[in-house]
């Protein structure tokens, strides 16, 4: 018959988990490797004009697309 554990033991690394562990860390750097890469130059400054009566709403092209699908 085996002995109980003791509270005072500490509890070892098994090898499930370990495998477990890699497992889930190599499918972390795959999924991160897959991810696009922004550079700095892909991304533009946005400078618009302070709205001169409030709010700032602007009709853009976006909008106007969704204006177009609304319509009966």
């Amino acid at each position: 018959m085996s002995k109980p554990p003791r509270p005072s033991d500490k509890p070892s690394l098994s090898r499930r988990t370990l495998f477990a562990g890699v497992g889930t860390a190599g499918a972390v750097a795959a999924a991160a490797s897959l991810m696009p890469r922004v550079q700095p130059e892909d991304i533009a400054p946005v400078d618009k004009p302070a709205p001169t009566r409030g709010g700032g709403y602007s009709l853009t092209d976006h909008v106007k697309q969704y204006y177009k699908t609304t319509l009966i």
